[in-house]
């Protein structure tokens, strides 16, 4: 394949995704959002929302901060550019590097940790929401008044 080709083909591929748009839950736009059809089927470019996927996706959130915070690291790296190893100036720069990343790394733990738990009060928002819409429509639909058909 040459060079030319094999550009045009990434160039097909990237338009092709970028024309899907964002998918919510994982479902293809033919398995749940096309609506091609199916009269029941959201309408394209409509968000579709589930308490599973909101959720997982705060759980794998805090199993990402879990993870990054299991494999910190370590500080004591540095020692072989302390002083008398390495020069004073260079052991300062990479104890100021360290403490850099450290801290950075620090904040991307705290920040994945503090999605997730925002994710998980909006889960919960949400099926408080889902409920509330449920609970109402029934109440209309139980509190209706019976009117005889010659009262009409």
């Amino acid at each position: 394949m040459s060079f030319d080709e094999e550009w045009a083909q990434l160039k097909a591929d990237a338009l092709e995704r970028r024309s899907t748009g964002m998918r919510i839950n994982h479902l293809a736009p033919e398995a749940g959002g096309g609506g091609g059809g199916n009269p029941g089927a959201p309408a394209a470019g409509t968000l579709i929302a589930k308490a599973e996927s909101i959720n997982g996706s705060s759980n794998l959130l805090i199993e990402i901060a879990g993870l990054l915070q299991e494999g910190r690291p370590d500080a004591e790296l540095t020692t072989l550019a302390r002083d008398p190893r390495a020069h004073e100036d260079v052991a300062a720069q990479v104890t100021r590097f360290a403490t850099f990343a450290g801290d950075q790394y620090l904040d991307a733990v705290a920040l994945y940790a503090a999605l997730s738990t925002k994710l998980r009060t909006t889960g919960g928002d949400f099926v408080k929401i889902e409920d509330d819409t449920a609970q109402r429509f029934l109440e209309k639909v139980l509190d209706g008044s019976y009117l005889s058909p010659e009262a009409r």
